[in-house]
């Protein structure tokens, strides 16, 4: 009964779909009949969807085995958590929620702009119901998450042990959110373009949908990281992966359009870049799935080889040459924009911007494609490691970072010498200062040595920006600095909320540069009662301790931790032994702190009983603060978006 309720509401909303596809052409100029058949459509879909997707998660509650995918994804020993969690840990499931989402989210501006942009809002639900076709289609049709299971197995096979963490309950849907975020922005823009209505009215509205979507992204790859931290045990959080950059990549031009859609809205210029970014980062989306779910890699992130590789392809091909046809087709409403007034301008930094983030998106992508396509004309698999991200991105990362602190300051049309002077004088020499007392501490390397600068260079100016406008409120307004200063981010959000998330990205940056230049690490073979010392930790190996959890075997290595002869308690590390996995899986600990995480790694053991533990123990310094530069750019774009300036005027 599940599966037959299950496919039933995935097909007939296929069914929608087309229906709410083709509804503004066949409704012709009657813009408000069209707009009413697709909304009808899209609540039809989501209706049909919502019950496809509770029909799928009552069957992983209840162990239905009766379907391929709840017997390949969870097991009578899997926990309740998980069997929810299993919705999406395969390429069915996964793509099901996505395809909710996408519902969901089109639901939503269908309903927010109703009675606003009648003309543009048949088209964007359109285009909402096209890309739900697709979706829907390759469920019914290609890879159904409803396929029954013969005979019925007693139990299925369980999660994959990778994926038994809190994590799947974030960082997972956060990525969807991301990706299907950038639908909004796609759906407007090719609305734009087929009605040629090409103001910049619609712009103003997907800037917040667009900043919610590159949110939503930034939170999944910061949760993507963390996951690859303490789950994966190697110590690292980042290691430039063909999956890891497949969502990486969505978040480069987005983050380039946030900043260049401000130039279209004040200026009028750049509607053909913005247009271009918008597609690419929609385009990147689906690329992204097509790497995840074809086969055609081998990760760890990655799921199992299914049938969709050709249709992705095939789709991403659609959306690529049909978006850019129409770019093609409105050119002459599009050329017309004022030019730059001076390389000394906002308008130039963030164009600057807009490069290095081009190229930055183009390097990665090749070195992602380039062993898929060597491989494909030579039949020799290649592999491109983060050697080559490393060296190649970094510099422009470092160039991002120093635009980062002149762009928010140095003025618009064109800078004058006393711009340039009072906004950049003291934050230049300081920032020199600084990097003459990091030499002096030891600090060598020209690239971390840089990135400190530059951090520090971006820091000051934020710093000495917020605290002139502070004086000046104070002056003007008679109120205390936290008044002025509160009243400052209520009144321009947008601003000081893009000074906090640059506050959050100098808080990352230095997390990376401290951790990636400054490690340490040691293996030792310890027998009960033997240390292993590190920088100024030491650790006691106390003996093995065996533990069965429901899923597997633990084996448990307990170490206590001394600082400078104090007691900091046991961690341990262990290895999980699964039934159904050939070899164990780690489990790392640490220690985390502002100063740097005490990183742990059960590698082997001899025997549990009075044996020997052989440990690999990490110093990673300031790793924490990535995760607190996170919080701190969440915080700046929930700045950004909410919804206090009414307030803020009748203060």
């Amino acid at each position: 009964m599940t599966a037959t309720i299950g496919w039933l509401g995935v097909a007939t909303a296929f069914v929608l779909a087309l229906a709410g596809t083709v509804a503004p052409a066949l409704s012709g100029r009657q813009a408000a009949r069209s707009f009413r058949l697709g909304a009808i459509a899209i609540g039809g879909q989501l209706v049909l969807v919502t019950a496809a997707a509770l029909a799928l998660v009552w069957a992983l509650v209840t162990a239905d085995f009766g379907l391929r995918y709840v017997a390949e994804n969870t097991s009578l020993r899997t926990s309740l958590y998980y069997r929810v969690t299993g919705l999406w840990a395969a390429l069915e499931g996964s793509l099901l929620l996505w395809e909710w989402m996408v519902v969901a989210l089109a639901a939503v501006v269908a309903w927010q702009y109703r009675a606003r942009h009648p003309e543009l809002m048949p088209w964007v639900l359109a285009v909402f119901s096209g890309v739900s076709a697709f979706f829907l289609g390759v469920l019914a049709f290609a890879a159904s998450p409803f396929e029954r299971l013969w005979p019925i197995p007693a139990d299925g096979r369980g999660l994959n042990p990778l994926l038994e963490d809190a994590d799947m309950f974030t960082h997972p849907p956060l990525l969807y959110a991301g990706f299907v975020g950038l639908t909004v922005p796609y759906a407007f823009a090719m609305a734009a373009l087929v009605t040629a209505r090409l103001d910049d009215g619609w712009v103003a509205t997907i800037r917040k949908w667009t900043i919610a979507a590159w949110l939503f992204l930034t939170l999944g790859n910061l949760f993507g990281g963390w996951w690859s931290y303490h789950v994966l045990g190697w110590g690292g959080y980042w290691a430039w992966d063909p999956v890891e950059n497949a969502a990486f990549l969505p978040w480069l031009p987005a983050t380039a359009l946030l900043h260049s859609i401000q130039i279209q809205e004040r200026r009028g210029m750049l509607k053909v870049w913005n247009l271009s970014l918008i597609i690419v980062a929609f385009a990147l989306t689906i690329f992204g799935t097509f790497l995840t779910r074809s086969g055609v890699l081998s990760s760890v992130h990655a799921f199992s080889s299914g049938p969709v590789g050709g249709l992705f392809l095939g789709f991403l091909a659609l959306v690529l040459l049909g978006s850019f046809a129409l770019v093609a087709l409105r050119a002459d409403r599009l050329r017309s924009q004022p030019e730059l007034d001076s390389l000394l301008s906002r308008e130039s930094t963030f164009l600057f911007n807009n490069v290095v983030l081009a190229a930055a998106t183009f390097t990665i992508l090749l070195g992602t494609i380039f062993p898929l396509l060597a491989e494909a004309v030579t039949g020799v698999k290649l592999s491109v490691g983060a050697p080559y991200f490393t060296r190649v991105t970094g510099p422009l990362f470092l160039a991002l970072l120093l635009l980062m602190g002149i762009g928010p300051l140095i003025a618009w049309r064109k800078a004058s010498v006393d711009n340039l002077r009072r906004n950049f004088l003291w934050p230049a020499a300081l920032s020199i200062l600084a990097g003459i007392l990091l030499v002096a501490g030891g600090v060598r390397n020209a690239w971390p040595l840089l990135a400190l600068v530059l951090s520090t260079f971006v820091l000051l100016t934020i710093v000495i920006d917020i605290a002139r406008a502070v004086r000046a409120r104070r002056a003007l307004a008679g109120e205390g600095p936290i008044a002025a200063l509160g009243m400052l981010l209520r009144r321009n959000q947008r601003r000081y909320g893009g000074f906090v998330v640059h506050l959050g990205v100098v808080l990352i940056v230095i997390g990376i540069t401290g951790s990636m230049n400054f490690s340490r690490e040691r293996d030792a073979t310890l027998a009960p009662g033997e240390s292993v010392a590190l920088g100024r930790f030491t650790l006691r190996f106390e003996g093995f301790r065996v533990t069965e959890r429901p899923t597997h075997a633990r084996v448990e290595a307990a170490l206590r931790v001394f600082n400078d002869r104090h007691d900091l308690g046991l961690l341990s590390p262990a290895l999980k032994f699964f039934p159904t996995q050939q070899s164990p899986i780690g489990r790392a600990v640490l220690r985390a702190g502002w100063k740097e995480d005490l990183y742990v790694i059960l590698s082997g053991f001899s025997d549990v009983r009075a044996g020997q533990a052989t440990v690999k123990v990490l110093l990673r310094p300031l790793v924490s603060w990535i995760w607190i530069g996170g919080g701190v750019l969440v915080a700046g774009a929930a700045l950004a978006l909410w919804p206090f300036r009414r307030s803020a005027r009748g203060a």
